[in-house]
């Protein structure tokens, strides 16, 4: 791209439903950016949700966003943009802007320009926040004929099992994933692991702290563990490799759909499992990682399940699937929200 844009930047709040709780964090709702980038006939947008744990947030990304004005105004392609921005939601929202806007002057969707199969629609899990193993397990069961659920755990290794164990009764016919975010000692892993196998769950995510990934080295998980704070950026593919089986790919961590492409297919190289998840949002935000999600084994796209009111048209979620089509984010004009 070489043509002038003109970037119009918006903060908003997406109100949860209700907190949702995970290991050391208590969310109410999500202060998300819209960045829309125009040239005059054509528009193009994104939304950008931040990543918390880095403070990465919307304060961070208006100021980041208002800092590369002039050099995102200059019509910079994606490729381009990478050194601009660093990784995070301001350049996940960016990024997003960009794909849309190529793909209304082209008169092609963004599948096409990445190069990808006509979507389908996927599975995805369904993610339980951290509370009362009973509550859960009647939540586990509100979600109705969901295929795959993920429990959020908070470190507490004696309740964590309670949790796990009172979802698994309530719901034996899901696939069951657990997200420790961060919130276990390498000294406690042997006994999660006993927990886990018996309640027949078949991923943990990030079970260590980030920068604690030597702790890996040699060890024999009997479920494949998946890294999330672990991978952030394309950079840290190559340290993922012998300890972790699986990579948890998020735009907003990695800084948006091209970089989270190139991972996808580096993932996939070293012979590691891939996912994408999402760090909340709504459907502008799920819209290219549902793309990103025709590459991965499995899919976390829930993030507008929790939203009090999403965008409309909204994302389509089925019998356990997820379905996002172009009039979402992709290729023509949404209806207003």
């Amino acid at each position: 791209m070489t043509t002038a844009l003109t970037l119009d930047v918006k903060a908003e709040r997406l109100d949860f439903k209700a907190p949702f709780r995970i290991s050391g964090y208590v969310f109410e709702g999500l202060d998300c950016v819209v960045a829309t980038l125009s040239d005059g006939i054509h528009s193009g947008r994104g939304e950008g949700d931040g990543v918390y744990y880095l403070d990465d947030r919307q304060p961070h990304m208006l100021a980041e966003l208002e800092r590369t004005r002039a050099a995102i105004e200059a019509g910079p392609t994606r490729e381009e943009l990478r050194s601009i921005l660093p990784p995070g939601g301001a350049r996940n929202a960016v990024d997003a802007a960009l794909w849309e806007l190529e793909a209304k002057r082209a008169g092609k969707p963004v599948w096409a320009l990445a190069g990808l199969d006509a979507p389908k629609p996927v599975v995805t899990t369904f993610t339980l926040g951290a509370d009362d193993p009973e509550k859960m397990a009647q939540a586990a069961l509100a979600f109705g004929p969901v295929r795959a659920i993920k429990v959020k755990l908070t470190g507490d290794l004696d309740l964590d099992i309670a949790r796990v164990a009172a979802i698994r009764a309530a719901r034996p016919d899901v696939w069951l994933g657990v997200d420790a975010n961060q919130g276990f000692a390498d000294t406690e892993l042997d006994n999660l692991m006993a927990a886990m196998v018996a309640a027949n769950v078949s991923l943990i995510e990030q079970p260590l702290a980030r920068g604690r990934e030597a702790d890996l080295d040699g060890y024999r998980s009997p479920i494949p563990l998946a890294a999330d704070e672990s991978a952030l950026t394309l950079e840290d593919v190559p340290g993922l490799v012998g300890r972790f089986d699986v990579v948890n790919i998020k735009l907003d961590k990695c800084g948006g759909l091209t970089e989270g492409l190139m991972i996808a297919r580096e993932v996939k190289a070293a012979g590691l499992g891939v996912m994408v998840g999402n760090m909340g949002g709504s459907t502008l935000s799920m819209a290219p990682s549902f793309l990103l999600g025709q590459l991965c084994d499995i899919c976390d796209l829930d993030g507008p399940i929790f939203l009090s009111r999403d965008r409309d048209p909204a994302i389509r979620y089925e019998n356990g699937t997820a379905w996002c089509d172009e009039r979402m984010w992709g290729r023509e004009s949404p209806n207003a929200a």
